[in-house]
């Protein structure tokens, strides 16, 4: 399944425990806002043109189209007649009140792991809110895939219900930006690869993933989400510095906020404390760097790429691939270029950037790089694949070949 929109001390361990609930006076006056921010549920829970929370967003998978649900308090469309334990059990088992089981394109394989003072906190916000009716669209799933009951041999499978466990050989601070990271912000949702069946890859957690999005004009399109590892072809070029840059400002010195990135900084990551997106560098830093195995692409496509890109980016992102302050982010060393799937990087030069529709930050205005414009009308199929793949495996980069039936699908 590919998904929108695509972890005798126990006296330390509890001492730590308190640092994961969001310290009200220091985040926001609502701590159940400020959770309901870092969780980015507004972007999965809002269609464009309606309600905020209350649904209707599609996610289209594999299997078929998924919509998200009315998490407003509403008494028949909503969760309003909701108690507590039944929002708990949706949250961490994935279980309607009915019985029925939820698709894991709700990421509670990921909320099983928050702290009960924060699912409290959640609840309280959520059935704070104004009630707006929004009954549910139906899902799009082909048999056997549209019968609730198989989930439970699926969860028994995949679904791990064990709670966030302070690493008491980390510090605070560490142990702050795991939780952010696997349970509340549930980054690996979108950038680790997925089994057969759907469910992340335990084997491969944040080796970068694929999604799917539906676009207005061209329909189902894929988008290949980035190596969030610090190995050389995914943040290992980034410092702590970037990467918290990133998150709360949507810029650094080797990227730009866009494409599907945009909606996770402008309405999630941007609202964080700094302390908290330095906590998710911290964390994202000390994981174990990803293996690259890709071969080395052939003479003869790499030195159609080399021309291809002589004409059309080095004077941006200059022959060395280091970009500067003026004119280009470096590309060299960039996670973005060598995602494992290269699908958001051929939609960029085909169809140039998706940036924000808001600057996320006075420093993201600040920045002075040029707006790349679409190449789709200035390059064949065979050039525009030679070109990426060139980027992909040049000044030290290492990934995959692009292929011009790639450039195809996407164009």
């Amino acid at each position: 399944m590919s998904l929108l929109k695509l972890v005798s001390r126990s006296v330390i361990a509890a001492s730590l425990a308190s640092a994961f609930s969001v310290a009200l006076a220091d985040a926001d006056p609502d701590r159940g806002e400020y959770l309901v921010r870092a969780a980015n549920c507004v972007s999965c829970h809002s269609a464009p043109g309606g309600a905020v929370f209350a649904g209707g967003v599609p996610f289209p998978t594999d299997f078929g189209t998924i919509y998200s649900t009315n998490i407003t308090p509403d008494q028949t469309t909503g969760i309003g007649g909701w108690t507590f334990e039944q929002f708990e059990a949706a949250m961490r088992r994935g279980v309607r009140p009915d019985g029925q089981h939820l698709y894991p394109a709700f990421p509670y394989t990921s909320f099983t792991r928050l702290t009960d003072d924060d699912m409290r906190a959640l609840y309280d916000y959520f059935m704070r809110l104004k009630p707006v009716s929004a009954q549910a669209k139906e899902n799009q799933l082909r048999f056997p895939y549209n019968q609730r009951g198989l989930l439970s041999m699926w969860k028994r499978l995949y679904l791990n219900e064990s709670a966030f466990t302070p690493d008491a050989t980390q510090s605070e601070q560490w142990n702050r930006g795991a939780y952010l990271v696997e349970a509340l912000a549930h980054c690996s949702a979108c950038h680790s690869p997925r089994t057969t069946f759907g469910a992340e890859d335990s084997s491969d957690l944040y080796r970068g993933g694929v999604l799917q999005e539906l676009d207005e004009e061209r329909g189902l399109r894929k988008r290949g989400a980035p190596d969030l590892t610090p190995s050389p072809h995914g943040l290992g070029a980034w410092s702590e510095d970037d990467i918290a840059s990133y998150l709360k400002a949507g810029i650094n010195s080797r990227a730009r906020l866009m494409g599907t990135m945009n909606e996770v900084v402008l309405n999630s990551t941007r609202h964080l404390t700094e302390a908290d997106t330095r906590a998710m560098a911290v964390y994202l830093k000390s994981l174990t760097p990803s293996a690259n195995a890709s071969a080395r692409p052939g003479t003869k496509v790499m030195e159609l790429g080399s021309k291809q890109y002589d004409i059309h980016c080095g004077t941006c992102h200059l022959p060395t691939g280091l970009g500067s302050a003026d004119t280009g982010p470096p590309l060299s060393g960039s996670a973005f270029a060598q995602a494992p799937d290269p699908s958001s990087l051929i939609d960029l030069v085909l169809n140039g950037p998706r940036l924000p529709i808001e600057a996320p930050s006075s420093a993201y205005l600040s920045r002075t790089w040029q707006a790349m414009k679409p190449f789709a009308q200035q390059m064949s199929d065979e050039q525009a694949a030679a070109l990426l793949t060139f980027v992909r495996n040049s000044w030290g980069n290492a990934a995959s070949a692009v292929e011009p039936m790639d450039i195809d699908r996407l164009r």
